[in-house]
Formats: C-alpha cells, structure tokens, sequence
C-alpha cells in the first residue's frame, strides 16, 4: 500500500478466526460488502504469530511486538518457574503500548470494542469495552465505567460472549452467537456515531466460536463431515449475517475520510484429532505421576511425582512442552550441563510421533529462541505444532492412548491456521489487489495512515 492522501479516521474490523479458505474463496460471493472492500484495495492473507491463537495474537497485531517480548504464550501462563503457579494473560500483562495508547498520548480520540487482552479495561483518550475475559457485564468493563450504564440505556444487555461454544447442542450454539454478533454491530453503531474517534478498532469473536463448533458440519474435506446433517450451511449463513452487520457499520462513517481495515487474528482448519502429548511422555519414561489414573482426567501439576519427571505439557491447539530443569525447577532433575542436548533430543522424539496408523506426522517443533529475538516471561522449552496444526495437543492423562478423536475440553472441530486475513480501503490505501502480509507490520500500518511515525522499537516495517 502506498499513502497518497491520508484518512482522518481508520475503522478496524477484527474478525477472530476468519480464515481466506471462506472470506477469499468459498464464501467470498455471499459477501459483498467484503468483497467490495477487497475490489477497492489491497488484501490477501495475513500470517499469523507464533503461537496463532487469540492470546497473544490480538496483542501482536495491536502492539507490533512478537509473543516473546510481550511475554505472553498462551490464555494460561506460567508466573514463575514453580509448577503450579499459572495466571490467566489478561490486560495486566500487556506491558507494551497498543496503537490506541500511542494515540491516546497524542490526543486523538479513540473507540475500542471488545478487543482480546482488554480486560480489566485501561485509560484511554476514549471509550473502550472490554473483551470476553470479562466475567460478566456486572463486572466493570467499560472505560469510562459509567459507559456501561450508557450501553444498557443504549443497546439493552450487551453480550461480551456466548456461554458455552463447545456444546452439542448447535442450534442453542448459533442463536447466541448470532444475538452477540448484532449486539456487537449494534453497539459499534452506536459509537460510531455518539462518540468522537479518529481511531475505532473493534474484534467481533463470533467467527472463532462458530468455528469451532461447527467446522465438521460445514467442511466436506472434514473427516467426520455429514453432508445430510441439518447445520451444513451454517458457517455460510453466519458470514452473510457477519457481512450485512459490517455493511450496517459502514454506512455509520464518512467513507470519504475513514480508511478501512478488516483483519483476523489467525485463520481456521478442520482438527483431524488430537495428540495426548503428557500421556506420550509418561509411556516415553519422562513424567511420573503419583498414582495411575483411573481414567482420563485433567493434567494436575500437583499429581506430579517431580523427582522422577524429566519433562511435561500443555494442552491446546498448540502443545508447550516444559523441562523440569535442575536449579530452575523446585524439583528440577535435569542438569544445567544437559540441558540443551536433552531439549534437542525430546525435540527429535515429539517430532517423529506418527498418527494413529503409523504415519508420519508433518509436525513443527521449535524453541522459543528460534521464533523470538526475546522471550520474556516464562516460555515453553518447545513449542509443538502437531502435523502443522491439523492436530491439536491433548493434555489430558489417563485417556489410554496417544492418539484421540475426543476433544478433552469439549466438542471442538477446528484448529487454528496460521493464516488470518487483511484488507484495507479507503483513503490512503492504494488499490493494490491482492498480495501477502505479516502481522507484525499491521500496528506501524495503522499509525502511518494517521500520520504518525511507529516507534524506533515496533519492529514491523509496516504496509505502507
């Protein structure tokens, strides 16, 4: 993209988990407020962090800074170097400026609405209404805190989330995942037009949640997909109701002066099933428990026999696996001197883990010093992609087997992919067509376009 005349304002529209396999391809044609979008500007896919999950991802986008200098790898993570200690990476924990703090410090008005790690909510020169690690809407969620009042008198009960996305019941799934979409879009609505902004960025999670609940209904190439069951149009009724709400919020802003972004944080694919990373180190030998379980249950640090455990795991859409490191652990067994041939060889090993027949798994493996220039915090020894994310990371213990087609969390057909999607149009963006984008450049992308130099450490170069 290239600047040629400035926006006023910048509109960014997150869609979390939007994937080009829909938003580019099969679903472009129902969604021609998108599409003329992508006619008038530049688009294309928008790789992802490592790890591609909302947190940190959101964060990434919104700071131009990686996972390992946030400090953030996860939802959960670990505090300190001792085995229990495990906190929820809330607004707290991000410690960089987001773009909206820039802004804020420059005077200029800013909207943020229900974006990842926003909670509890921060000043801002603005409004901002925090994100669905809001408990409820009893908690105090907005920014000023008398805007929540304002959003009850002006949009009834705001939905921050749907209960419970991992349900079989799919009809109850898309009903609320449809009320917080237009509740959303209607809030946005009305900020858009109520409140002064020459920054309004907004995350709608709806397309995460109809995702993993439905992908297997709507994709053929799922293994378990049923072409007769009743919600295989689901994903392309939702995203027609998606594109009609963005168009409802267009049409709230003065397209002559507000360049346009839609973005996604990382993209979605069908989960072929799921690798019970701590059940496959404890037949390898390198973590013991106190007692055998009797069934599957939850991975629990303090069933751990530490003085006879090597290493263990986390479950997820991507596996973080941790060495019991002696001097660094509280029951560390590995030596200093060992260290990193041990991580080398436990690499190796993860890394040759074959599917349920015996086949090769094209699986990623990394240390956190080959993806990060810094990694603060606590990170994971190694970072595992199961067959490049066609399979998730199973925590659980006791499930008797390596290999599983049952979600330990609850039903859940997608994972995550590494590619989201960017478009931009509008003033200031040139009509590009298509092309390729990075994460990491969107923060110094949205800065330029209104005016202001990104810092000397926001490493992205930007889209400009």
């Amino acid at each position: 993209m290239e600047q040629s005349g400035g926006p006023e304002k910048l509109l960014v529209i997150g869609l979390d988990c939007a994937p080009p396999s829909l938003v580019f391809d099969a679903l472009r044609d129902e969604m021609p407020h998108l599409s003329a979008l992508m006619d008038s500007g530049a688009w294309g896919p928008l790789r992802s962090c490592s790890p591609p999950i909302t947190v940190p991802a959101w964060a990434v986008m919104t700071t131009g800074k990686c996972p390992g200098r946030l400090g953030v790898y996860g939802f959960r993570n670990r505090v300190d170097y001792s085995y229990e200690r495990l906190a929820v990476a809330d607004a707290s924990f991000i410690r960089e400026d987001r773009v909206w703090d820039i802004l804020s410090r420059l005077e200029r008005k800013v909207i943020v609405l229900g974006v990842p790690q926003t909670y509890p909510p921060k000043w801002v020169n603005g409004s901002l209404v925090s994100c669905f690690l809001a408990p409820d809407t009893s908690a105090n969620y907005t920014f000023p805190i008398p805007l929540k009042t304002e959003i009850q008198r002006a949009v009834g009960d705001y939905i921050i989330d749907v209960r419970d996305f991992r349900t079989s019941d799919k009809t109850a799934l898309i009903e609320q995942v449809n009320a917080m979409t237009d509740k959303r879009f209607e809030l946005a609505c009305y900020l858009a037009k109520n409140k002064p902004w020459d920054f309004f960025m907004m995350v709608e999670m709806g397309p995460d949640r109809m995702h993993h609940g439905l992908w297997k209904n709507c994709d053929p190439a799922h293994p378990r997909h049923d072409p007769d069951n009743p919600f295989k149009h689901a994903l392309r009724d939702y995203y027609r109701r998606l594109d009609a709400r963005i168009g409802e919020l267009l049409d709230c802003v003065d397209r002559g002066k507000t360049a346009i972004m839609v973005v996604s944080d990382h993209g979605a694919k069908s989960m072929i099933g799921g690798v019970c990373i701590n059940e496959w180190l404890m037949r390898e030998g390198l973590l013991t428990l106190k007692r055998e379980p009797a069934g599957p249950e939850k991975f629990d640090e303090g069933a751990v026999d530490w003085p006879r455990t090597r290493a263990w795991a986390g479950g997820g859409y991507y596996a973080r696996v941790f060495i019991n490191v002696r001097g660094r652990e509280p029951e560390g067994v590995v030596a200093q001197s060992e260290y990193e041939a041990f991580r080398d060889e436990l690499a190796r090993r993860i890394a040759a883990i074959p599917d349920h027949q015996g086949r090769p798994l094209n699986t990623i493996v990394h240390k956190p010093q080959e993806v990060y220039a810094q990694a603060r915090g606590v990170p994971p020894d190694l970072l595992v992609y199961f067959d490049d994310l066609n399979w998730r990371s199973v925590g659980s213990v006791g499930t008797g087997a390596i290999h599983t087609f049952d979600n330990d969390t609850g039903p859940d057909d997608a994972n995550h992919d590494w590619d989201g999607i960017f478009i931009a149009s509008g003033p200031g963006v040139a009509p590009l067509g298509q092309g390729r984008f990075d994460i990491i450049d969107v923060a110094p992308a949205m800065l330029k376009l209104l005016g202001v130099a990104p810092p000397a450490d926001m490493p992205g170069a930007g889209m400009l």
